[in-house]
């Protein structure tokens, strides 16, 4: 994408929704955050408000470029959490920049959003197992495709949060030390927070990596988990995925809930 970059993402999925909650298909629903799902966004805001708290994150010492959000109320609210507390006096003082963008919008799920995960295995189970078996090949009626939503969206969206990044900036070198321990993240390095969804971000996460989109279903997110990829000249590198040690206040009743609802493999 843009070459010699060296720049950080931190990619942070919504909180759980109402939709979740119910058990039902969302894709493109504009679903609002459900009461665990406010309290989940606090908790990551809070860590991203002090990110170099112990244990720290990959991150550069200074305050992020800017949150990109999807649009979806879910994200919304989210991204929203985070600048509150990453703009208070106790984090970097100062109000961020928050973007919407469109092109970190879930994936559609056409004729299987509002249904209920029983619906849907009910009424279209043969469709619904081969989207799980191969998503290149079979998605929901009505719905995207995951190599449409990956090079119509996720990829211009990408570029254009990179060029932000890369903007004025010198290019680093890819021929520098790569190993952990022996390098380290520059402090100057800039970085940008996206609040998004599972499926999109597998999409973006295999597009940084470079990978194949048949590994769609080897790269899950969890609410409100944080992910860190790091680009060192232009070559992204992954740093951490799916943190959720900052959801450990929640009740653990709760939490096991919100995971087997998870296990149902709806966007």
């Amino acid at each position: 994408m843009t070459d010699g970059l060296d720049a950080t993402i931190v990619l942070v999925r919504h909180g759980e929704s109402t939709a979740i909650v119910e058990g039902r298909f969302q894709g493109q629903s504009n679903v609002h955050l459900s009461h665990t799902g406010q309290r989940q966004a606090e908790l990551v805001a809070a860590r991203l408000a002090r990110p170099h708290a112990s244990p720290a994150l990959p991150v550069p010492t200074g305050p992020p470029l800017e949150i990109v959000h999807s649009p979806l109320a879910r994200a919304a609210e989210t991204a929203a959490a985070i600048g509150g507390a990453l703009g208070t006096a106790d984090a970097f003082g100062f109000e961020l920049p928050i973007r919407p963008e469109p092109g970190f919008m879930e994936v559609s799920q056409g004729r299987w959003e509002g249904l209920l995960a029983t619906e849907v295995e009910a009424r279209y189970g043969d469709e619904l197992r081969a989207w799980r078996r191969d998503p290149l090949t079979t998605w929901a009626p009505g719905g995207e495709s995951i190599v449409d939503v990956a090079e119509q969206r996720v990829r211009p969206a990408l570029a254009a949060l990179l060029g932000r990044l890369a903007d004025g900036r010198t290019a680093g070198l890819a021929e520098r030390p790569q190993v952990l321990g022996m390098s380290a993240t520059r402090d100057d390095q800039p970085w940008s927070i996206v609040v998004g969804h599972d499926g999109v971000f597998k999409l973006a996460l295999l597009t940084l990596l470079d990978m194949p989109l048949r590994h769609f279903w080897s790269l899950p997110f969890e609410l409100c988990g944080i992910t860190i990829v790091e680009l060192v000249g232009g070559r992204a590198r992954l740093r951490a995925h799916n943190l959720i040690d900052h959801l450990a206040p929640l009740e653990e009743r709760a939490q096991a809930a919100t995971d087997q609802r998870e296990r149902a493999g709806a966007l």
